[in-house]
C-alpha cells in the first residue's frame, strides 16, 4: 500500500518522503514543481509532476497506485503574497483540497494528513494557544486554511474521511548529513534570509518592524525542527491506521524566539556577526504566536526535541554545502 504525498517535492514534503523511504514504506509524490524541487526526490521514488486541481491527473494517480493513507502539504503559504493575491490562494489551496477529497471520495482512501497552520488563530487571546482558541484567521492564507479544515472535517462526517490535522508554526532545519533542506525561489523564510548574510548573498537581514507588543519590539514565534515536524506526520499517519478518529493537533516547542533571538542565535551558531536593518510592518502578521502541543503529546505520543540553535546548525550545515540550494553544491 501508498502513501500519497501532495506536495512532497516541498521542502517539508521531501523530509516526510525520505523518512517514509528509510522506514521501508512507498511514499508515492504528487507536486507542481512550482515550489518544490524534483532533485529532492530520491530516484526510486514515483514522482508525478502535475497540479493537484486536475481532477484527470488525480484519477490517473489513484488509480494507478493502491493509495491507503494522504498526506497533503501541497498550498501556496505566504501570509504577505496572499494579502496581495487573495483569489489565487483561494483558488490553489481551497479548490485543490476539493479536488482532491473528491478523488479521495471515489477510491474510497479514508485517512488524510493536513498540514495546517498558526495563521488560522489570527492574533491570539492568549499564549501558548491551544485548539480550542478562536480561529479568526488575518490573512487569506489562513483563512484558505481554516476552508481546507472545515472541508476535510465535513467530508469525514459525509464519507467516513479520518483526519489529522496538524497546525503548526515555523519550521526549519535540515536533513541530518544535509542531504536535503530548505530552499525557496525567491527566500522569504526568516531563519535561511538570516543565513544568508554570513554566507555572503545577503548584505543585511530586514526585521518587519520594532515596535510589536513584545519584549524586544520584533514578532515571536515558535520554531520546529523538519525531523520533528516529519515525526509527528508519521505518528500522525499510524494513529489513522490504528483506527483512530479525527483529530486537531497544534505542533510546536511551546518557547517563543523573537526574530532578534534568531539573529543572535545564528551569530553564535555561524560565529560571524548578521546585520540587520527594519523595515515597516507586515499586513496579517500576529505579534507572538506560540504552540501548546500537550494534544499532540497526549494523541500522538509526539514531542518537539530540537532546540533553536540544533535547527540553525542543521540548516547551517545545508546551506553552507548548498549555497544556491538545489541548484548548486560546493565541492569540499
Amino acid at each position: 500500500m501508498a502513501i500519497l504525498v501532495c506536495g512532497g517535492a516541498g521542502y517539508i514534503g521531501s523530509h516526510y518522503v525520505r523518512a517514509l523511504r528509510e522506514r521501508g514504506e512507498t511514499p508515492v509524490v504528487l507536486d507542481n514543481l512550482l515550489s518544490g524541487h524534483a532533485a529532492s526526490v530520491p530516484a526510486d521514488v514515483c514522482l508525478h509532476t502535475g497540479d493537484m486541481r486536475d481532477p484527470a491527473l488525480l484519477e490517473s494517480v489513484f488509480s494507478r497506485h493502491a493509495v491507503d493513507a494522504v498526506v497533503h502539504f501541497a498550498a501556496s503559504s505566504l501570509v504577505g503574497e496572499s494579502m496581495e493575491r487573495p483569489l489565487e490562494y483561494f483558488h490553489n489551496n481551497v479548490h485543490g483540497m476539493q479536488v482532491l477529497l473528491e478523488a479521495m471520495v471515489r477510491h474510497r482512501v479514508d485517512k488524510i494528513v493536513f498540514s495546517s497552520t498558526a495563521s488560522v488563530y489570527g492574533e491570539p487571546e492568549r499564549i501558548p494557544i491551544v485548539e480550542d482558541s478562536p480561529l479568526r484567521p488575518a490573512s487569506p492564507y489562513g483563512e484558505s486554511k481554516l476552508f481546507m479544515e472545515r472541508m476535510t472535517a465535513w467530508a469525514g462526517k459525509a464519507h467516513g474521511i479520518r483526519s489529522v490535522i496538524l497546525r503548526y508554526f515555523n519550521v526549519a532545519g535540515a536533513w541530518p548529513g544535509g542531504e536535503i533542506g530548505e530552499d525557496h525561489q525567491p527566500e522569504s523564510h526568516l531563519i535561511p534570509l538570516v543565513l544568508q548574510v554570513p554566507l555572503g548573498r545577503r548584505r543585511c537581514v530586514t526585521i518587519f518592524g520594532d515596535d510589536w507588543p513584545t519584549p524586544d519590539g520584533t514578532c515571536i514565534r515558535d520554531y520546529l525542527h523538519v525531523m520533528d515536524l516529519v515525526d509527528a506526520h508519521v505518528r500522525a499517519v499510524e494513529y489513522l491506521h490504528g483506527g483512530g478518529s479525527s483529530l486537531v493537533c497544534n505542533l510546536g516547542n511551546g518557547t517563543g524566539f523573537s526574530v532578534r533571538q534568531i539573529v543572535d542565535a545564528a551569530s553564535r551558531v555561524t560565529g560571524m556577526p548578521v546585520a540587520v536593518e527594519v523595515g515597516p510592518r507586515r499586513a496579517g502578521d500576529p505579534a507572538c504566536l506560540v504552540a501548546s502541543a500537550e494534544r499532540a503529546r497526549q494523541a500522538l505520543g509526539w514531542q518537539a526535541r530540537a532546540g533553536i540553535e540544533d535547527i540553525l546548525a542543521s540548516a547551517w550545515a545545508w546551506h553552507q554545502a548548498h549555497p544556491h540550494g538545489f541548484g548548486g553544491r560546493v565541492r569540499r
